[in-house]
């Protein structure tokens, strides 16, 4: 090992999603992404609310969940969509990444769900996966699809707050997770499917040059989901199948939560020096400890999207 030590970190069960909540059933997502096997739910896109409120949505029923501080599950909007990532932004606004519609906006308030983006230049996304924002609300997100070495054809958008749709760049194979680094210079993209993440630095004119492999992981099941930033600049990167891997600011590796966690722990988000993990076809939330506390974009930013 050419590093130091990698610390071990252990998860625990914060709560799963009722009986209630997870009847498998059969669904056309689940056709395609869990080889026909009927599902209960497969949770993504956790985020915080101020009061402590985690939100999820599930990908395969087109529901979005808040899940309180003490663990209990409340339904806030159920439609006709594949909903992913999610960003909770001032006024209670949840943006979406939705694999089926582009962007939507939730209100979590009144569960109303309303479109932002569905196309490109009149052209459908891919499939849209995950989404990150600026300090000054410009939305950046991922567009995977089925892409693939076999087919790398993924990108990463940008979303000005002016509004302003823009590809960033393309020739991607699974663009999944994103965050900004810390002066937002440099954006992170886990590409799953060439089990990498690649760095794109920012340019003046806020285009995107020297694209490259930041982190060339190995192993797991697909390779790596989510990402969310600490505050010191670190990455924590769920590599599927292995844990949550925790990497500091120059990539090295420094803590993985691997005990006490299932087989598909896709995504995490911050609640001060805590990582709540979604462990999506158990339907479960997980919670471990973290070194440092997470980098959380402030809801009060101002959102300028016409």
């Amino acid at each position: 090992m050419l590093f130091g030590p990698v610390l071990p970190l252990e998860a625990d069960v914060f709560t799963t999603i009722p009986p209630r909540f997870a009847k498998a059933r059969p669904s056309a997502w689940g056709d395609i992404n869990r080889r026909g096997k009927p599902v209960g739910s497969f949770l993504e896109g956790p985020c915080f609310d101020p009061d402590g409120n985690l939100y999820v949505t599930d990908i395969p029923f087109g529901r979005i969940f808040r899940i309180s501080p003490a663990g209990d599950w409340t339904l806030i909007a159920e439609y006709d969509g594949w909903p992913n990532g999610s960003k909770l932004r001032e006024g209670g606004k949840l943006y979406v990444t939705d694999y089926k519609r582009g962007i939507v906006v939730v209100d979590v308030k009144t569960g109303t769900v309303e479109p932002l983006l569905e196309t490109f230049r009149t052209q459908s996304f891919k499939g849209v996966n995950d989404l990150c924002f600026s300090r000054e609300g410009d939305l950046y997100f991922t567009d995977q699809g089925q892409s693939g070495l076999h087919d790398p054809s993924g990108s990463v958008f940008r979303y000005t707050r002016t509004g302003r749709l823009e590809e960033l760049f393309s020739g991607i194979p699974s663009p999944n997770g994103i965050v900004l680094n810390a002066d937002e210079t440099e954006i992170h993209i886990a590409v799953t499917r060439a089990n990498a993440v690649w760095r794109a630095p920012i340019m003046p004119d806020g285009c995107v040059s020297k694209v490259g492999c930041w982190l060339q992981l190995s192993g797991g099941v697909s390779g790596p989901d989510g990402l969310a930033r600490d505050r010191e600049g670190g990455i924590a990167v769920a590599q599927v199948g292995i844990g949550i891997w925790r990497f500091d600011s120059l990539g090295r590796p420094t803590h993985l939560v691997s005990r006490g966690i299932g087989a598909m722990c896709t995504n995490m988000a911050f609640r001060g020096e805590q990582i709540f993990i979604t462990e999506s076809v158990g339907g479960t939330i997980l919670k471990a400890p973290w070194p440092v506390a997470g980098a959380e974009l402030p809801l009060s930013a101002t959102d300028h999207h016409p």
